[in-house]
Order: C-alpha cells, then structure tokens, then sequence
C-alpha cells in the first residue's frame, strides 16, 4: 500500500493509500464518525462510514482519543466543503500510540497555561500555520539575499563586545576571559562586508532586559545585512525591498496558513507595495504632540508612540534620523546636523512596532573612536573594529531585523513568543 502525506493527497485522488498521523479531533453519529487527521504537513478529515467498515474499525474510530497516533488506509477523495479540499474515507485503522487525558482540550486555554505546554501546544493547526509562515520567511530571506548578490557569514554567538547597550548583555567566563551571549552579530559583519562586500547573518540574538510585553524577547533570531560602499538611503530601498519580497512570498506560499489564521490577505497585499512612507524623527515628534502625547525631542519612543505615528499610514513606514544622545556610538551622524545620525527605524502596521533598525555606519577612525571614548567603552576591546577604519575605509550601512516580531506581524497573532517554536529557557523565565 503506498504510503503519503496529507500535503500530498492532491495527487492521490481516487487511489488507496496510507497515511500515518494524529486525531486532533473527531466527532460521529450513529452512522459516521469523522476524524481529523494531522500529520504535520497539513490537516484533513478522515470519514468513517459504518456500512463501509468492518464493525470494529467503526468502533475503534468512535473510541480514539485525542492526539492518539494512528495508521489509517482509505480513498483519497475531493471535498469541495473543506479548505483544503480533500478527505480521506478510511478502510483500516490501526493504532500506533495512545494518547489519555491530552491536556490541551478544544476548550479555550489562556496564553500562560499554553506557553507552559508549549511541547503540545505546538500540535495545534495555529500554531502549525504560524510556524509554516516562519518557515517561508526563512526560505525567502535566504533566497532574496542569494538573488541580490550576498553571502551568509556566521559571526561568533559567544563574543567579546557589545555592540549596543553593554547593561543588555549576558555575561559568562571563557575560561580566565569576560565573555558574553552575542546581542548583535553586527559588529563582525561590519569585518565580513569589508571583505566580502555584500553580506548578512541569521542567527540567535540574547538581550537581558527583563520585559515582560508582548513584543519583546530575550533570545530571538535576526537577519543582518551589512554592505560596504552603500550610504543610508540606498539601504532604506534594499530594506523596503526586503520586507515587500517576504510579504509576497508569505501570500504566495501560504495561503493555507493564512487562511487558518484567518489572516487578511487583501490587507498583506499592500505591503507589497513601494516606496514604504518615511518621516522624520522631528516631524514625529511634531506629530505625537498635535495629537495630545506627552513627548519632547531626544526622547525615544514607546509602543503607544509607534503604534500612533503607523496608523497613520497603510504600509510599513521609516522614522528617520534620530538624535545621537540615544544611538549607539557606531551610527554616522547626519552631514548636516551633529545632534542626529543617519539612521531609521522601520515600523511595522497594526500596531507590531519596530521590525527594523538600521544605520550609515561611522567610517571614520578618529570620529568613531571619539565615541567609543564617550560610550565609556575599552578601545582595548575595539581594536580590531577600528582596523576596519585603517585600511582602506568605505562608507557602509546596515541593518537588522527580527524573524519573530516580523512573523508575529505577518501572522497576525497577538502575543510574540507564538513566533518561536519553543519556550526556551530565557523566555521563560521573563516571559
């Protein structure tokens, strides 16, 4: 008997086939018993016709509990009702694993309960198409970055700086050395796109910042592109470009999951859309006071403030330039102003915040280590960075943005840790 999965049963249409899964539900009448069947590709029905089956296949079919492992074998059929469009009507069931008093009931459970059952939660066909779109963005972001002439390099996740706030850092020894859980593989991208011209990471992030919103994390993964002879607006049109390319592919690619997630496709569809909008950090300012927010300039903004200045337009939007006094010490400050650094936050719709943050880095020697010195921080320690400004420095930009928070964007869901596949530790202690 062949043997499939459920993704593949498109192909199989009037065939007998088998197929190994789970019961994530099922119901029957007197005469019928359907099974929902999952199996890790997909979800479908399985139909249990008593007058079709032997009287104790129907019987094992009305007794399977849930998340109990099955073989079944049956006729793929057309089931114009369903979403997917197809079902089996099942000959043969035979049990595999049982499964008692599954925990994780069709009832509604609060996000806390589930996060403590993350293990099983995952089963669930939400969380299967959440993690069908991270899958997507993961392969379009590689295939983007391929087409547009970048190659991937993997910066150290144990390193020896900090390339922002040295207060959000993890600290461990390695063996008689400080050593720390990387916030940013910048820093070494910076040294890859100085050799290599073009080139992004992805990989584990860890900020030690006890936030408990539904936006932050304290391990996450990033994307960080770093292109050496690129000022700043050229990198605002390689990140609009980027974002608009993973919206596409997310529609084009997961129109399943997208549609059990009860996602608006239409809504998706603008964001493919360029030029994004941009705005200053002064206009913003300017913006947020009219409309009655308590905020003066050199302040950064909270989550109230981004979600106000996004809604005020229907696709990601850029803030441009913010004051130096609260940017790292590595972004160049504007030609025409020394109190602001040519830098932009990209600010996903519907209230999901940041998703990008992105800077013309410093290229000059002298300037830069100015502002390691007034950042407090070892030159001892930047040495080699400030190499990367001794011989033969180029203007360069670059950027980072956050697989989850983005993926929590384009999945509409609520809460940022259904992003990730597990609660690792971290998150869970400060979830």
């Amino acid at each position: 008997m062949k043997k499939i999965r459920i993704i593949e049963a498109p192909k199989h249409i009037g065939e007998t086939v088998t197929i190994g899964g789970w019961i994530s539900n099922k119901r029957s009448s007197g005469k019928i018993a359907f099974l929902q069947l999952r199996d890790g590709s997909a979800y479908f029905q399985g139909v249990v016709v008593k007058s079709e089956v032997e009287e104790s296949v129907f019987d094992l079919a009305k007794s399977l509990t849930q998340e109990s492992s099955v073989w079944v074998t049956g006729i793929i059929q057309e089931d114009t009702r369903s979403k997917f469009g197809y079902e089996i009507h099942v000959k043969e069931i035979e049990i595999i694993g049982e499964s008692k008093d599954y925990p994780i009931t069709p009832k509604e459970h609060g996000t806390e309960f589930l996060m403590d059952h993350r293990h099983l939660w995952l089963r669930s066909s939400k969380q299967h198409a959440i993690m069908q779109i991270r899958n997507e963005v993961i392969r379009a972001t590689y295939e983007f970055f391929n087409k547009e002439g970048f190659l991937k390099v993997d910066p150290p996740i144990l390193t020896g700086n900090a390339a922002e706030d040295t207060t959000e850092l993890f600290h461990t020894q390695y063996f008689e050395y400080d050593a720390f859980l990387s916030q940013s593989g910048q820093l070494y991208m910076e040294a890859a796109a100085m050799a290599l011209g073009k080139v992004f990471s992805f990989g584990p992030t860890f900020r030690a910042e006890k936030s408990k919103t539904r936006r932050h994390l304290i391990e996450f993964w990033m994307i960080e592109p770093e292109m050496a002879f690129m000022n700043q607006e050229e990198s605002l049109e390689i990140q609009e470009k980027y974002v608009a390319y993973l919206v596409q592919s997310v529609l084009n690619n997961c129109d399943m999951a997208l549609e059990i997630l009860e996602r608006d496709k239409e809504l998706l569809k603008k964001y493919t859309t360029l030029p994004y909008p941009r705005i200053s950090y002064d206009e913003a300012v300017e913006l947020l006071k009219e409309n009655d927010f308590e905020i003066e300039w050199g302040e950064d903004f909270g989550s109230p403030q981004e979600t106000f200045i996004a809604n005020q337009y229907d696709q990601p939007v850029f803030i441009l330039n913010y004051p130096k006094a609260i940017k790292p010490f590595y972004m160049k400050p504007h030609p025409d102003r020394d109190d602001v650094v040519l830098c932009a936050d990209m600010i996903a719709p519907e209230g999901y915040g940041e998703i990008i943050g992105g800077s013309q880095r410093e290229d000059d020697y002298e300037a830069l280590q100015t502002q390691l010195e007034k950042h407090g921080l070892d030159i001892k320690d930047y040495d080699w960075y400030l190499d990367l400004r001794k011989y033969g420095s180029v203007p360069h930009s670059g950027f980072g943005l956050g697989l989850e928070r983005t993926i929590t964007w384009l999945s509409g869901t609520e809460h940022i840790r259904e992003a990730i596949p597990f609660p690792r530790l971290l998150n869970r202690i400060y979830p």
